[in-house]
């Protein structure tokens, strides 16, 4: 056939004589198997953009019709006739939350041609457009009745999905994303060739947005603002914070949401204490940890700005741990700990490793803070991942090139195997009159995951190296989403989970 037009448009009463013609033949092993002209014209009625049909050279090649229901009204082994209202589809509502596929079809001399998938395609934008909460449908097994006394439906389904059988319907309705959900027993009257069984197909909207009495945006394009800070003496803690503002106010001036500051940022402030011993002097350097965490909360709040505020000393019941705090532009505080502290850390510091790891909301989705060391174990960016992370902060302070290459290269695999932003801040330059401070090495970076929506190296921007500056980046947050659903490969649904598993241990 030469094809001149192919045409998506909506269904009409016009379009009625050749639409009865069409679904007698692709239903022909159901009898009536046919939606009488009233009906059309009352689904049409009811929600005239839900009923679609394609057309070639002027020809109908095909039809999707769907409704909108509210689906916990709806038991979950729900039939044909029950989700149709007795096929009035009186069970059509504007404020319905999924959007319920009550027939699709190609004819069969038009197969081939992926037209069903433009189908499919529009269904997915109208349910994005309508925030609804999925689509669903249950999908005939027309092929169920050659293997129905060999195999149940629910090992039937998984013979299909592993190649053994071939299902057409089903693995067309599979490779377009939709997965199996259930099976449903008496679905459809007088389909004797799926024994009246049904796989319920359900495809998740992954834009949807929960209805809210809230007055609350949620972000999607995030900017981040990384401070690579330059090691210096200051005077006290007036000019150190004097710096550290100057910093907030610069990346708060390109309306960033975020300001990440480096691990141990304040360690300037040791050099009036170089006298004692190390031990002494880093835990003097924790007195001055909860007036910069009020400061930065307020900093946070009059530049409008999330601030990491990287790593600091904290004692807590006479122990040393690294710590950090994100100061939230609403005036909220969260503590995060350094998990894992380093060799160097636990024998000259005598700092002890923390015990928390959790996920913080914040008005730009979900984070993560790992410092330092904290980046080289993936079970702790995991266990943030599962509860819903989208960007990981990593503030580090390293003093060698190869140092900075384990933080680096680490954090870029944290971001590809969870499918999340990674930023990374860390200090440059040196202290002369601080012991066990000596240099600094820093690029700051954020990184991406590696598919097509992202810079083929995984690297969305990157500074100068050993350089004091900020660098500034934006990120999409949806990109995360297409990524779980759609991406080349899927790190975080791929995952073997009945061989393995990471769990935190204990309640936090």
């Amino acid at each position: 056939m030469e094809i001149e037009n192919i045409e998506l448009t909506y269904l009409t009463l016009g379009d009625y004589k050749e639409l009865k013609k069409a679904m007698i033949e692709a239903y022909s092993s159901i009898q009536d198997a046919y939606w009488k002209a009233d009906e059309i014209k009352s689904l049409i009625d009811k929600f005239p953009d839900g009923q679609v049909v394609i057309k070639v050279n002027g020809q109908l090649a095909g039809c999707a019709l769907s409704i909108i229901v509210k689906y916990n009204q709806f038991d979950e082994h729900h039939t044909y006739k029950e989700i149709t209202g007795n096929y009035t589809f009186d069970t059509h509502t504007d404020h319905g939350d999924v959007l319920y596929g009550i027939d699709v079809f190609i004819k069969s001399e038009f197969r081939g041609l992926r037209l069903g998938r433009r189908l499919y395609d529009y269904r997915k934008e109208l349910c994005e457009r309508m925030n609804l909460r999925m689509i669903a449908f249950g999908g005939r097994i027309p092929n169920y009745h050659k293997y129905a006394k060999e195999v149940s439906p629910k090992e039937y389904i998984e013979r299909v999905k592993r190649k053994e059988i071939d299902d057409p319907v089903l693995n067309f309705q599979i490779s377009n994303d939709f997965h199996p959900s259930k099976v449903l027993t008496g679905y459809l009257e007088g389909d004797d060739a799926s024994s009246e069984y049904a796989v319920l197909l359900e495809w998740d909207n992954i834009y949807y947005q929960k209805p809210t009495k809230k007055a609350e945006t949620k972000k999607k394009i995030v900017r981040l603002g990384l401070v690579q800070w330059q090691m210096r003496l200051y005077k006290g803690m007036e000019e150190l914070m004097q710096q550290a503002e100057y910093f907030v106010d610069a990346v708060s001036g390109y309306r960033c949401d975020f300001a990440l500051f480096p691990e141990f940022f304040n360690a300037p402030l040791m050099a009036e204490n170089n006298h004692l011993s190390e031990p002494d002097a880093i835990r003097e350097l924790a007195t001055h940890t909860d007036e910069i965490v009020r400061r930065f909360s307020e900093l946070a709040i009059s530049y409008n700005i999330n601030i990491i505020t990287g790593s600091m000393p904290e004692i807590k019941d006479d122990l040393l741990y690294n710590v950090g705090y994100l100061c939230r532009r609403d005036g909220t505080t969260e503590r995060y700990e350094k998990i894992h502290v380093t060799p160097d850390e636990s024998k000259v510091w005598g700092m002890q490793g923390g015990h928390k790891i959790k996920a913080f909301d914040t008005d730009c989705g979900k984070i993560g803070v790992l410092i330092c060391y904290d980046s080289e174990f993936p079970e702790l960016s995991r266990l943030l991942a599962d509860e819903g992370m989208d960007i990981l902060f990593v503030p580090f302070l390293t003093d060698t090139q190869n140092g900075y290459s384990r933080v680096r290269n680490c954090s870029q695999a944290r971001a590809i195997e969870n499918e999340c932003y990674v930023a990374i801040a860390g200090s440059v330059g040196n202290l002369p009159k601080v012991h066990n401070m000596d240099i600094q090495f820093a690029q700051s970076m954020v990184f991406t995951p590696c598919d097509f929506s992202f810079p083929a190296n995984g690297i969305k921007a990157e500074a100068t190296p050993n350089t004091e500056m900020i660098l500034i980046a934006d990120v999409d947050i949806d990109l995360l989403r297409e990524l779980n659903q759609f991406g080349s490969v899927q790190n975080l649904r791929d995952r073997r989970k009945d061989l393995f598993d990471v769990k935190k241990k204990t309640n936090q």
